[in-house]
């Protein structure tokens, strides 16, 4: 495993810019496993930046997203769908039929996740993905007690993750109660894995994740056994494991 550190959360955002960039100019049609949350939201503004100045064709990029919420469409702006569109899709030149979400719409969870895992294997699997990291350890929604074996599924979210998520709708019956979400199998299957952390309250879950027990109770673990991962931080996510 590659430790990269940055200062602080723009140096960090700044570094795992780089290697995205690089995958990218190398593969001009690398197909990209992407990541929603506040992590990686500096990574696609600076990725929007070489963009801009003409460093980046994101023309024949492919992108398939982590996970989707059970349920909403990607027209609400809690949607992950929305997210994308918001901070990296609609500033760069991607085209949209190449980029992928889980269909939050699609009542059949069942058929939802075959067709996700569809086009996973349809594009040869992904070239680079990336991941941000939760305090309890999960990577996508895949929570503490998941088997490592599953592949995209339709997960029912932890009352913690209900609680926290109130905050973002009118209502509490409108909070999504389920989500779609890629696998643990399935993210093991990417070529190579970049996850990136910020803040000192990543430090704890930082230590369990690269330097405990590989369990199912800390789902970030099975990284270990991953033979292209790439861990970016900033000082104090990473001040346990340096």
């Amino acid at each position: 495993m590659r430790i990269y550190v940055g200062e602080d959360y723009k140096g960090m955002s700044r570094k795992a810019a780089n290697i995205i960039s690089a995958q990218i100019i190398l593969k001009p049609d690398s197909v990209m496993g992407l990541a929603t949350g506040s992590t990686p939201i500096g990574i696609y503004d600076q990725l929007v930046k070489w963009y801009e100045k003409g460093d980046l064709d994101f023309s024949s990029v492919v992108s398939i997203n982590l996970d989707e919420y059970k349920g909403l469409s990607g027209d609400n702006d809690q949607s992950y769908r929305y997210f994308m569109n918001k901070h990296l899709f609609d500033r760069i030149n991607i085209k949209k039929e190449n980029t992928y979400v889980p269909n939050g719409l699609e009542p059949d969870s069942k058929k939802a996740c075959q067709e996700y895992n569809d086009i996973i294997e349809k594009f040869g699997g992904i070239d680079m993905q990336l991941l941000g990291l939760g305090h309890n350890g999960h990577i996508g929604f895949n929570e503490p007690g998941e088997a490592f074996e599953k592949e995209t599924h339709c997960v029912d979210l932890t009352k913690s993750t209900i609680e926290a998520n109130k905050r973002f709708f009118e209502r509490e019956e409108d909070v999504p109660k389920q989500a779609y979400t890629m696998g643990i199998k399935s993210i093991m299957q990417a070529k190579k894995i970049i996850i990136v952390v910020s803040g000192k309250d990543k430090a704890d879950i930082v230590k369990k994740a690269f330097l405990g027990p590989v369990t199912p109770e800390v789902p970030a673990s099975v990284l270990q056994l991953h033979n292209d991962v790439t861990l970016v931080g900033d000082k104090e996510a990473l001040a346990g494991i340096l």
